[in-house]
This record gives structure tokens, C-alpha cells and sequence, in this order.
């Protein structure tokens, strides 16, 4: 699978990554094998590119992809997660998560974006993981902290790349204003930016993909579709957007998106793949995958070729901006 190199560091990832949130639990319980199973048809299909985070499932899911990976050569994969909330262990009480994961409430989140809490969560992430480094470290979820992460959090990043701990750094968030901000003030390679950059949602083309292309900072577009609304070839209401139920006119413009597709022999989430990777700053996207059916789809959508046409008649129309595809 095609490679992109992030900023102007070493690390390299593949087009398209393993996005770690479904092996947390997310929407619907999780159970090992199904997660192992996607882990490994992913692998299969060329994938080499991991990402999680502690918030997925209050550490299940970097268990699970540390579990996977640490019987594959550590050279042969990219690995990030991320910083911000420590895991605090309580008793679950028969409680469950109630971030949304569904798993047993055996820890508590709490936010941190300090040098030591920072520092922390790295050590902690790699002994449930079992690995022995991190690729890429990304500030996560920090809009109601963002001065605190752009004050302690990132210097604490920028000291861990320099010490050769991880090889890039930057922040994984939806709130492209902030990013923006993070972009134009900070030494970051990558931003993992999240549902703003999609067939639905072109905002990220305001003012963050202009700077990220002018800085030489890359982007991996994550949320690509929705949370769901995308993922399908003909969304129906009570699909979620954005974490939430779809609402019936956002369910009525993806519909008429998968119109045009259709009309060039082109399924909705294969365009709603291919979209992200028109614009120049993009380095790649992270998917995420539940089940091995669910990875072998998402390669197979992957690899189809989404002719221009499509862009130009999804402008014709008035689905997407004049401005949100461009040839690489």
C-alpha cells in the first residue's frame, strides 16, 4: 500500500490506517477475537498504520492493537496514540463506561495536558500496549484545554521528539480554528484532524488545510465518514453524524452525494475515501474497523478508482464546495 511521509520527519504511513475507536467498544460491546480478527484482515490488506488512544474503551483498545502488533517485526508498522487523560483505576460497581464504550467502568478518565501527566500517560500506554515505542504521539481532544495544551502540552511533545522517544508529534482534535492556531504557533508534523474534511463537512478548508499546506504540516483525516452516516451505500435515518443521530436533511444531502456516485459506478464510501486524499496536505486517513469484514470492505473501498468526474459533478450540483478537491 502507498506510503506518505509525515512532515519532515522519518515516519512514513500507509495511505490508510487502522482507526482504533471501534476496538474500545465504541456504539456496540467488542469482543477480543472480533477485534483480533479486523486487527489481522487489516494487516492482510497492506495496512500498517495503527491508531489509538487511552480514551478508546478506557485502554482496551491499546490493549488489543498492542496485543496484535507485538508478534509482528516493530520496523514493519506505525504506530500513534495519544495524551491527555490519564486512567485512574476504580471500582466499575457494575457500572459501565460512560463515555459512550461499552465496557466495565474499571478506571477513570482524567485530564491532563502537563509535562509529567504527559509523560505519564506515555509510560502507561506503552506497558498496556507491551511495546517499546511510540511513532506518533498526538494532544487529544484539547478544545476545552487548549491553553493548557498549547502552553505545557506541547513543549512536553516537543521534549519527547527531541529525546528521540517518538518520532512525530502534533494533536488530534475536531475544532479546525484551534488546530489552525496549533499549526501557526508550534513546530507540530501532524495533526490528526477529525470529521472536518469530509463529503458532509468541508470546513477544515477555511483556514487549517492553507496553513497545514503552508507550514509543510501533514494531516491524517479521521471521521471521514461521520461516525457511520458515510459508511454506506445508501444511509438511512438513525444512522449517527458525528456521533449522533443524523438529522433528515443531512441523511437527504448524503443520499443525493451517493446519487452522483452511483451514476459513475462509484459507492458512497469510496468517494467518501478518496475525498480527504484530493487535497495535497492530506498524508492519509484513518478508518475505523470493528470486524475482519469491516477492514477487508474499507481496503477493497480503498483501492477503487473514484474518476474526476465525480468532483465535478458533485460541484455542478452544489454538494461540495468549488474549492474542496484538487488533484495531488
Amino acid at each position: 500500500m502507498e506510503t506518505s511521509r509525515l512532515g519532515r520527519t522519518a515516519v512514513e504511513v500507509t495511505r490508510l490506517g487502522f482507526g482504533g475507536g471501534p476496538l474500545g467498544g465504541l456504539f456496540a460491546p467488542l469482543d477480543d477475537e472480533t477485534a483480533a480478527g479486523a486487527l489481522a484482515a487489516a494487516w492482510d490488506g497492506g495496512i500498517r498504520y495503527y491508531d489509538t488512544s487511552p480514551h478508546y474503551g478506557i485502554g482496551h483498545s491499546e490493549r488489543r492493537i498492542g496485543e496484535f502488533l507485538r508478534s509482528r517485526p516493530r520496523a514493519s508498522f506505525v504506530l500513534s496514540t495519544k495524551v491527555g487523560r490519564l486512567l485512574v483505576p476504580q471500582d466499575p460497581a457494575g457500572r459501565r463506561d460512560p463515555a459512550g464504550f461499552h465496557v466495565p467502568a474499571t478506571h477513570r478518565r482524567v485530564r491532563d495536558f502537563t509535562r509529567d501527566g504527559i509523560r505519564r500517560s506515555v509510560e502507561d500506554s506503552l506497558e498496556r500496549m507491551g511495546l517499546d515505542r511510540i511513532d506518533v504521539l498526538y494532544l487529544h481532544d484539547a478544545e476545552e484545554f487548549f491553553g493548557d495544551a498549547l502552553r505545557d502540552g506541547y513543549p512536553a511533545l516537543a521534549e519527547l521528539r527531541s529525546e528521540g522517544i517518538v518520532g512525530a508529534i502534533g494533536a488530534g482534535m475536531y475544532d479546525t480554528d484551534m488546530l489552525t492556531t496549533l499549526v501557526e504557533e508550534t513546530d507540530v508534523d501532524v495533526i490528526m484532524q477529525s470529521g472536518r474534511h469530509t463529503l458532509l463537512d468541508h470546513s477544515a478548508l477555511d483556514t487549517f488545510l492553507p496553513a497545514c499546506e503552508k507550514r509543510g504540516v501533514s494531516v491524517i483525516a479521521a471521521s471521514i465518514f461521520n461516525s457511520g452516516l458515510l459508511a454506506v451505500p445508501r444511509p438511512v435515518v438513525g444512522a449517527h453524524f458525528d456521533y449522533e443521530t443524523a438529522t433528515p436533511d443531512v441523511v437527504e444531502r448524503a443520499n443525493r452525494i451517493a446519487d452522483v456516485c452511483e451514476a459513475h459506478g462509484v459507492t458512497l464510501p469510496q468517494a467518501a475515501m478518496a475525498f480527504p486524499l484530493q487535497h495535497p496536505a492530506v498524508a492519509g486517513i484513518a478508518v475505523g474497523m470493528r470486524s475482519a469484514e469491516e477492514a477487508r470492505r474499507n481496503v477493497e473501498s480503498f483501492a477503487a478508482e473514484v474518476p474526476a468526474q465525480v468532483w465535478a459533478d458533485l460541484r455542478a450540483a452544489g454538494l461540495i464546495g468549488s474549492t474542496a478537491t484538487r488533484v495531488v
